[in-house]
């Protein structure tokens, strides 16, 4: 088959609305196969969620790391130095890396021969968009297959008056217009624990409101447990079983009012309890695309209730992943091109997803927790090593943490994992491979890992 042609030699016509990881990796695929794309993207190509909420925050994580070390300098026999955020120096920094990787992914897309329209898209039709430019025009696009993937949002409760100044969405502190200097986090999900260490790390005062009895509520209660230490240790005051209600504005400051009468005051608070799709004004209705609390329904090829029709991304209301999406990007470019008819096509398996979190330390999962297991009453082998037994944690001066492999007993084969330390974010990519390939605990204990490094103790958990 032609590198630009599909199955049977006739071309496709796609429209895009939305160019985040889904929608832009779809757009590239889909015009390899030979299809002719338009992407419609009315704010950033490369996503709104990925520039503005994702990199930015790992940026900041990495200077709130950098500034680590350098405090701890005396630590590996260096003369201890004082640092001092530059919060302009940041935000300068964090501009270069969103138009760096902006200008790649439009680069990429145009070598493609990907039409780039700026503007908001609408559906008219199960083949019909209407695309009105940031300069007015309207223009409506014929198309054979429509994909969505017009991400999400920060969700903002109507008890909580946002102003971008003191009262904060995540989007309003990549870094905000002044750092806290006591920062108060609703929300004890990924995002609200990632703020809770960035803030922390750069000398704020941090107080984060748990609605729950852990923090990560949907994680490993021993991985949680590790990430709480941690906190407290570095002294971020935990509301244990809070739920914020009201927040109201004082002078110089804010004040969280929780259900249980609790009060957290502070200079500034940040919202983090989750996301909304932005389905308004798509016209999912007019298309008679069948929707779930905005989210729009799909099925294991990502394809709507309509055939035309498919969405990526958090739209699709799966994983909220940016690895995800750029996944069923590529699936539905392969599915609409006839590309499953030809050969074995792999559906998505979501619960072989690998995720992190970007505190300090590191966390990382795959697959089946051992929570979920005993709960489901499934017959598990749990084996646990401590990175203390690693002499590349010793030298690296940082020996929190463990790794954690979840295996079937009867077979050996790896259901999942968890890792709690540094770069457990990359680690986590061995046992993710294990779980999709479904490798066995011996082919890990067979495998010749560097040493001295933190990846042998993956090695030394499987035994």
């Amino acid at each position: 088959m032609s590198q630009h042609s599909k199955p049977g030699g006739i071309s496709k016509r796609f429209v895009i609305i939305g160019g985040g990881p889904g929608g832009t990796t779809c757009a590239t695929y889909a015009a390899r196969l030979g299809a002719t794309v338009t992407l419609i993207e009315r704010d950033l190509v490369g996503g709104a969620a990925h520039l503005l909420d994702c990199i930015p925050s790992k940026a900041m994580i990495a200077t709130g790391g950098a500034m680590a070390m350098m405090k701890d300098a005396s630590e590996m026999g260096l003369a201890k130095v004082d640092v001092l955020l530059d919060v302009d120096a940041l935000r300068s920094r964090i501009q270069d890396i969103e138009d760096r990787l902006e200008s790649s992914v439009t680069e990429l897309l145009r070598s493609q021969g990907v039409r780039l329209v700026h503007g908001h898209g609408r559906l008219l039709s199960p083949n019909q968009v209407e695309v009105t430019t940031v300069e007015g025009q309207i223009e409506v696009l014929d198309a054979d297959i429509i994909v969505l993937s017009t991400g999400s949002r920060p969700r903002i409760p109507d008890w909580a008056p946002v102003d971008g100044h003191r009262i904060l969405t995540t989007r309003d502190a990549y870094p905000p217009p002044e750092l806290p200097e006591h920062l108060i986090v609703v929300g004890s999900g990924v995002t609200g624990v990632e703020f809770v260490h960035m803030f922390n790390s750069f000398g704020s005062k941090v107080t984060l409101i748990v609605s729950r009895q852990q923090v990560l509520p949907e994680k490993d209660p021993e991985v949680a447990a590790v990430l709480e230490r941690s906190f407290l240790d570095r002294g971020v005051r935990l509301f244990m079983g809070a739920r914020a209600e009201s927040i109201e504005s004082i002078e110089h400051g804010v004040k969280v009012h929780c259900d249980d009468g609790r009060v957290a005051q502070g200079s500034h608070v940040l919202l983090a309890i989750g996301s909304v799709p932005n389905s308004d004004n798509l016209g999912l209705e007019a298309a008679g695309v069948v929707s779930d609390g905005g989210y729009v329904v799909v099925d294991h090829n990502c394809r709507s209730n309509i055939a035309t029709i498919y969405a990526a991304g958090d739209l699709s209301g799966k994983l909220p992943l940016s690895s995800v999406a750029s996944t069923q990007g590529r699936k539905i470019a392969e599915h609409a091109m006839g590309l499953h008819a030809a050969g074995p096509h792999r559906h998505i398996d979501y619960d072989k997803a690998a995720s992190a979190i970007f505190t300090d330390p590191e966390i990382a999962d795959v697959g089946v927790a051992e929570a979920d297991a005993f709960a489901e009453g499934r017959k598990i082998r749990v084996t646990k090593v401590p990175f203390s037994v690693s002499a590349k944690a010793l030298i690296n001066n940082d020996s929190r943490g463990f790794v954690k492999i979840v295996s079937d007993p009867a077979t050996g084969v790896v259901m999942g994992g968890s890792i709690v330390g540094r770069h457990a974010a990359e680690l986590i990519s061995v046992l993710a491979l294990a779980v999709s390939a479904n490798l066995t605990v011996q082919d890990l204990v067979e495998s010749l890992f560097v040493h001295p490094a933190l990846a042998e103790v993956l090695g030394e958990a499987a035994e």
